[in-house]
């Protein structure tokens, strides 16, 4: 009997010790906490309390993330990124977005609002997800210094999914004027557009959902058939289409130098024939006075 009494007094010392260790590790911010991956918080089985505890650790860091690029056309700027997301990443993201999908709508004449042009479902996603925060902040540094850290911002993320029959006719992501702030932006300035854009794929377990730029030809040279490297080709209606790659991302430059919009980034999903496509829409956000 005083030996199962030793045995539970320890066992309770053993546990008072973790518990006062982690106590400690939270409150000074220790480094061996605060550099675990966001994807150890997304996954953790206490994951809504060291989300918590991530979002306010101001020496958090993200991990570090190789992805490489290839100049499809320079004027407009396009560009094909490749492993743009990582496998985990694309795992977080969807468990971030996927309670918030609803029919995907355009914004015209001051309000948001269905279109039979855009068949498809979106999602916002939360800026303070420790994994969305890493693909934007990765976003603003394949940026450079087009942004002002200053007045500009990185806009608020998006996911959307297509599934068989669904795609988003020919549009452009730039506005025809300059958008009035409203409250809650973080940018600075009377007025904002959308100066680029990033479309990142997550699924891609579907046939068709290319991504189509009617009027942007390839700076490279595409083979006989057309065809560059099986990622992208030529439409038969013009331009380039590209095929949903998951991890893969576009990225173009959506406005001239004096803010007006390139009419050449016009684009079109088109239609998912079998399966599902998902991908993420980030949209920086230039503010203008």
């Amino acid at each position: 009997m005083a030996s199962m009494t030793r045995s539970s007094s320890a066992i309770a010392f053993v546990i008072a010790v973790i518990v006062v260790l982690a106590s400690v590790l939270y409150r000074f911010k220790l480094p061996y906490l605060t550099s675990l991956s966001p994807h150890f918080v997304l996954y953790s089985s206490s994951s809504k309390t060291f989300g918590r505890y991530m979002k306010h650790a101001s020496s958090f860091r993200c991990p570090q993330h190789t992805y490489t690029t290839e100049i499809i056309s320079l004027d407009p700027l396009l560009i094909y990124i490749d492993s743009f997301l990582a496998p985990v990443e694309i795992e977080a993201l969807l468990e971030a977005g996927e309670s918030e999908f609803a029919p995907s709508q355009v914004y015209k004449r001051g309000r948001n609002q269905d279109t039979s042009d855009r068949t498809s479902s979106s999602a916002g996603l939360p800026r303070d997800n420790p994994t969305v925060q890493c693909v934007l902040e990765r976003a603003e540094g394949f940026l450079g210094t087009m942004l002002d850290p200053s007045r500009d911002d990185i806009g608020p993320p998006q996911l959307v999914r297509y599934t068989a029959g669904q795609r988003f006719n020919r549009h452009r992501d730039w506005y025809e004027r300059p958008q009035p702030v409203r409250k809650g932006m973080l940018g600075r300035g009377k007025g904002w557009n959308r100066i680029a854009s990033f479309f990142a794929i997550l699924q891609d377990q579907c046939t068709g959902g290319e991504t189509w730029f009617p009027l942007i030809n390839a700076t490279i040279p595409l083979d006989a058939d057309g065809k560059g490297d099986r990622l992208w080709k030529t439409h038969e209606n013009g331009g380039l289409m590209f095929r949903p790659v998951s991890g893969n991302a576009l990225f173009w430059v959506n406005l001239f130098a004096n803010g007006t919009g390139d009419d050449r980034t016009i684009h079109a999903g088109l239609p998912v024939e079998e399966g599902l496509k998902t991908a993420m829409n980030i949209w920086p956000r230039k503010f203008y006075d």
